[in-house]
């Protein structure tokens, strides 16, 4: 299996179908690949539609959380259940484009060569999101990189590609999703960002609230820098008779 796409979902009935035909139409033919949606402990009929769903697409897999743990947790879940060896996330909105795929990906598997794990990161240039919300995003992303120091212009992106062994052998917490690029290069990674396509919502409604997510960044991008200062990445060889 080359690909893993990853999509965690909370209350999205409407967008499944629409962003699974996407993504078929995307992928089909150029990857070995599977689709694993994560629903989060949704409330409507998200579940139903991906079971019905599951039945027509076989490279379709779903797993549910029986209760809402959240969009890091279901990341982890989705990640965990994989069997790709590379991973790439969507957000299950459809704001994200699955075209973007192929391009992060390639990305990706050049980095790669250089034998330390890698982050390819969406960029979203022309956001098709509300102005508070767009305001509120440049703000948290020129903080979180003056004092992450991530070079990331922006994380908040759900299009995102790495390497399934890379992301669990970093540090799990609640709402990690938001600081990938820093934990990545944490581990000696490299990330970069490349630039996406972004689209309106056309069903349902945004989980996210301004305030909310203001006052748990903070808490999180504090305890990231703590997490920062206390990195050792030691050079290793091992010595030995090489003889046959």
């Amino acid at each position: 299996m080359q690909l893993s796409v990853v999509v965690p979902v909370l209350n999205e009935a409407g967008n499944i179908e629409p962003l699974l035909a996407e993504v078929r139409s995307a992928l089909d033919g150029r990857y070995h690949f599977e689709v694993l949606y994560v629903d989060d402990g949704s409330s409507d009929a998200t579940v139903s539609e991906l079971e019905t769903a599951r039945l027509r697409h076989r490279w379709l897999r779903v797993v549910t959380h029986h209760r809402t743990c959240g969009q890091s947790a279901a990341l982890r879940t989705g990640v965990m259940a994989a069997r790709g060896r590379w991973i790439a996330t969507l957000d299950g909105d459809g704001q994200n484009d699955p075209d973007d795929i192929p391009r992060l990906l390639d990305v990706a598997g050049y980095m790669a060569a250089a034998g330390q794990p890698v982050l390819v990161a969406g960029y979203r240039t022309q956001r098709q999101d509300n102005a508070l919300k767009r305001a509120s995003s440049r703000v948290a992303n020129a903080v979180r990189s003056r004092l992450l120091g991530d070079a990331t212009p922006d994380t908040g992106c759900g299009l995102k590609v790495f390497a399934r062994v890379d992301f669990l052998a970093l540090p799990y917490f609640d709402h990690m999703h938001r600081f990938l690029p820093a934990l990545v290069q944490r581990a000696g990674g490299h990330v970069t960002s490349v630039e996406v396509n972004h689209r309106h919502r056309q069903r349902g409604r945004s989980k996210y609230g301004t305030l909310d997510r203001l006052l748990v960044g903070v808490v999180d991008l504090l305890g990231v820098m703590w997490l920062q200062r206390r990195a050792c990445l030691a050079e290793s060889t091992e010595s030995g008779d090489a003889r046959e």
